[in-house]
This record gives C-alpha cells, structure tokens and sequence, in this order.
C-alpha cells in the first residue's frame, strides 16, 4: 500500500511505501525535507461495501492553470477522428489547478444527439490507488438531446449550463481533493445533495463506459500515458442510495429493465421509485437514415469496459 505526500513547496506529489510512515523524505523538486503521514483509517463503506470518502475543502491558494496547448490538440484530434467534429470549444478564461475546456460536437443523422467532452482533466494524474495506476488520467463526456440549447447566450440560464457546470466540476474534483474518479464512482451534487437545477430532479452524477459512442473514441493512447474518457450519467437521489445499497450491477439490472435512452433526460422515470421496475439503455444507430434501436447496453457490457471499485465521493456544496 502506498501513501501519498504532497510537497507544500512545490506541489510535487510522491508515492511512498506504507513502512515510511511517520518518517521523512526529501522532495527531489525543490528538497524541502516532507514528513510522511501515518497510514489512514479505514473508510467507512455503504452497504454494499463501497467506500465513502468525504472532502473537505482545502486551505490552499488559488493554483492558476494555463492549459497543455498540446494535450488538448491530441483530444481534439480524437474526438474529431472517434465522435464527430468540434463545433466549439468553451474555454474557461481564468482555472484553478487545471485548466478545462468542453468541447461540442452537434448532433447528426447517425448520431442524433450533442456530445460535450472535457480537455484538461487529463493535464495531471489524478491520486489512483495501486491496483488502478493505469487509470491515472480521464476526461468525461455528457450526451444531450438534439433540442438542447447550447450556446453562450443560453448558458446564462442555469436549467441549460448545469450539465457543463457539472463536467467542469467533475473534472477539477479529483485534482482538488487528491483523489480519483473511474467507472462505477457516484458524486453526490453537495452533502446533503441538491438537484443541479430547477428543471431537473437530478442530484448525483455516476460514472458509466461512453457506450453510446464508438469503442475507439474510449481510449486515447498516448506516448506517455493512457486516457480514458467516462461518460457522466445524472441519478435521481433515489437511484443512488439504492446503488449504494445494493451495488452498482442492481442498478445497471434496474436500467435493463425499462427503456431510457442514455442521452440525458430531465423527464426520464426515476427507476428506483416503487412504480417503476427499472430500465434499459438503448444505443441508437442509423439504419437506411432511421434511428433504431440496434444493441441494449448491459451490465456484461460495462464489465467488459472497465471493472473497479466503485467509490461515492461526498463533497461539499458547491
């Protein structure tokens, strides 16, 4: 087991072995002397033995992130080579710690939904415990309805903004906290958790495989690393205390069960309300220029993707 120490000179993070603990160390960066911390207690875990960490903001100062000018061509040139061509870039003017861009791709006949993708996330790893060091670096992505609008002017009203509020939010997360995000990991909007709008009942975001798109566009393999893009999946409060409770395959069992297309839906059903028994995701492809129904997203599938430990991160209201 590896504990984590942060240089407070430079910022420079190190792994080090467990049987260091309450010693010290040097930063190789800048050679302040760092003392390692003691191994952390156990997490506390819900019912269905997934962890639950809860953060705390920190007492830092304002980190200003410029952005990787060459990472967010190579994810752009994935994107445009795996989804679809970026119409627009939403560039933050001013970031903290990592600078993060959404890019737009419109909606087409085969793909008849928008798709916004993160840049940015991926400029730094993220604090990945041992077993999962291949998934250090992520970038997320939200699928919305071809009637959503998008557009600086339409941001303004926060029933339109929340989803890239929520993308930029979940992409900063891990490096603000010194944690990760994989498949699986549920983050509740607040704790106690709030919906993210007056349009929308939507309180939690979970991390799914981007199965609506194609399988090259899940993975960008670079020379010095590997990244892997999640799509983000709001919950209604319901479903995540009961993904908590029973684990993540009941409630992909329940999203087999009753047909909900995986573009976001702020009037789908609540699967996890008494009168509903569940529900299917559906990825539409195009056949002869019409949508059909070709392939059920299911659980097999999310296993084959990616398989780890789900974790729900509480953090404070934001």
């Amino acid at each position: 087991m590896s504990i984590i120490v942060r240089c407070h000179e430079c910022e420079k993070r190190y792994r080090v072995p467990d049987d260091r603990a309450g010693k010290r160390i040097q930063c190789r960066e800048c050679k302040t002397i760092l003392f390692v911390p003691s191994v952390e207690e156990e997490q506390p875990k819900a019912e269905d033995g997934t962890a639950i960490l809860r953060h705390e903001h920190r007492n830092r100062e304002f980190e200003l992130a410029t952005g990787d000018e060459q990472n967010i061509e190579i994810i752009t040139a994935h994107i445009e080579e795996t989804v679809g061509k970026v119409e627009m870039v939403f560039h933050e003017i001013i970031s903290d710690i990592v600078h993060i861009d959404v890019h737009w791709v419109k909606p087409t006949r085969k793909r008849p939904f928008h798709t916004l993708i993160t840049s940015g996330m991926s400029d730094r790893p993220m604090v990945a415990p041992d077993p999962c060091r291949e998934f250090e670096y992520a970038e997320l992505c939200v699928n919305l309805p071809a009637d959503w609008k998008i557009s600086q002017k339409a941001f303004s009203s926060e029933e339109n903004y929340w989803p890239i509020r929520l993308l930029k939010f979940l992409a900063r997360l891990p490096h603000e906290f010194e944690t990760w995000l994989g498949i699986g990991h549920t983050v509740p909007n607040g704790d106690p958790a709030e919906p993210y709008a007056d349009n929308t009942r939507f309180s939690c975001a979970l991390l799914l495989p981007p199965l609506s798109l194609s399988e090259e566009f899940h993975c960008l393999e670079c020379e010095d690393r590997k990244i892997w893009f999640y799509n983000v999946v709001p919950l209604y409060e319901e479903e995540t205390n009961y993904k908590l409770s029973k684990g993540l395959e009941a409630l992909v069992d329940r999203f087999e069960k009753h047909s909900v297309s995986d573009i976001i839906d702020i009037n789908r059903p609540n699967t996890c309300k008494k009168k509903w028994f569940g529900l299917f995701w559906e990825i539409h492809t195009t056949c002869n220029s019409v949508t059909c129904d070709a392939a059920v997203v299911s659980l097999s599938d999310v296993r084959m993707v990616h398989e780890t430990v789900a974790v729900c991160c509480c953090v404070p209201s934001q």
